[in-house]
């Protein structure tokens, strides 16, 4: 059984689909054990805490420098002996230490097609206005292994979702995490803890059952 380990920073609603998920049996030989937010009014802490999650407050705000506050989520992740990093709505990009750490074991999801609309800059409504501005008429969600270059890790699943006549970033958003991000997430987990994904060339490929 793998231990899974999510960062949040916000409202947590991709860290209620992986709940929701493995209550309902759809992740395999995995467990969240612990949800480590950057901010300590995090209502995804309170998701955690109301399934009997352990939570971890590691705040941004406490840190001189993104090397200080790297090294201690990394510290965090080691003494929680996780498995799997899941980033859910987690807003620091994070330097190379935890990469070097956690190699092919951070998983993030991104509310876009990668490689459109995405690296720095691109996160929450910004990619949805974006893409509304762009014309593009299908955009969805990328579930991808964090590396170095932000959202340039190997893609493990995408799925890709309608941009309809009259969209607002905020309803295009909530179709994304409806019909894309809480749907592929939580499989995406449910492969890794099944040691069904292998990475070859920066390349994920998913194996057999």
């Amino acid at each position: 059984m793998k231990n899974i380990c999510v960062l949040v920073s916000g409202g947590g609603t991709n860290l209620q689909a992986l709940i929701d998920a493995q209550r309902s049996g759809e992740i395999k030989n995995g467990r969240i054990t612990c949800v480590i937010s950057s901010k300590p009014n995090a209502y995804a802490l309170e998701r955690a805490r109301d399934n009997g999650i352990k939570t971890r407050v590691i705040a941004r705000a406490e840190y001189n420098d993104i090397a200080a506050y790297t090294k201690a989520v990394t510290d965090a992740l080691i003494e929680e002996n996780a498995d799997l990093v899941v980033y859910a709505g987690f807003m620091t990009i994070l330097d190379e230490q935890i990469v070097k750490a956690f190699p092919n074991k951070m998983m993030n999801v991104h509310p876009a097609l990668i490689p459109s609309f995405c690296g720095k800059g691109f996160y929450g409504l910004h990619v949805h206005e974006e893409v509304l501005k762009s014309g593009v008429k299908l955009t969805g969600a990328t579930v991808h292994f964090v590396t170095a270059e932000c959202d340039g890790g190997p893609i493990i699943m995408q799925r890709a979702v309608e941009v309809k006549n009259g969209d607002t970033p905020e309803i295009l958003q909530k179709r994304v995490m409806e019909q894309a991000e809480w749907k592929i997430l939580p499989a995406s987990v449910s492969l890794f803890c099944q040691d069904r994904i292998r990475v070859e060339n920066n390349i994920a490929y998913i194996t057999g059952e």
